[in-house]
């Protein structure tokens, strides 16, 4: 497409239906000097949950009471943790791992104290493992993903307080 004319609308349309019926979050198309991004941004839900009942003082946090359940709670506990200001999210897709090898302990368990640059968990793309390290210091106080669990770019992996 030469430089003095505009883009074509109706390939943008077409690109952004693409996007949508294949579920992907973006999609770059580039010819010439005309580069085309679309981008469809997926808004988290929401979830409020109940306090929990009065506790002794040597109780866990309240956010604790987001364990690790099953892959379909795990996605729900992710849209919920997408705005928590301590949320750790994915640099990356693939796919997240809690432990080095099926057999070892998790490098990180709701609760455990964290110090800044610490293994927290392997993400494993393009067959390169991954380490990704605490930004921070705190407790980590909810995991939203499954060991062997794919992740997208920016879901919320885990929250450190």
């Amino acid at each position: 497409m030469p430089k003095n004319e505009p883009f074509d609308p109706e390939l943008v349309r077409e690109l952004a239906k693409l996007v949508t019926e294949t579920d992907l979050t973006e999609i770059e198309v580039e010819k010439g000097d005309l580069r085309i991004r679309v981008v469809r941004r997926i808004e988290p839900v929401h979830v409020q949950v109940a306090a929990p009942a009065p506790a002794p003082a040597v109780a866990a946090p309240a956010a604790a009471a987001l364990p690790v359940a099953g892959p379909g709670a795990a996605s729900e506990r992710a849209k919920a943790g997408a705005g928590h200001p301590g949320a750790v999210p994915s640099p990356m897709v693939g796919t997240a791992y809690r432990r080095p090898s099926p057999d070892a302990k998790a490098f990180v368990d709701i609760g455990s104290q964290v110090a800044a640059g610490e293994k927290l968990l392997l993400i494993e793309a393009m067959k390169t493992f991954n380490e990704i390290v605490a930004p921070r210091a705190g407790t980590v106080t909810a995991i939203f993903f499954e060991d062997g669990q794919p992740v997208e770019f920016g879901e919320p992996l885990l929250v450190i307080e």
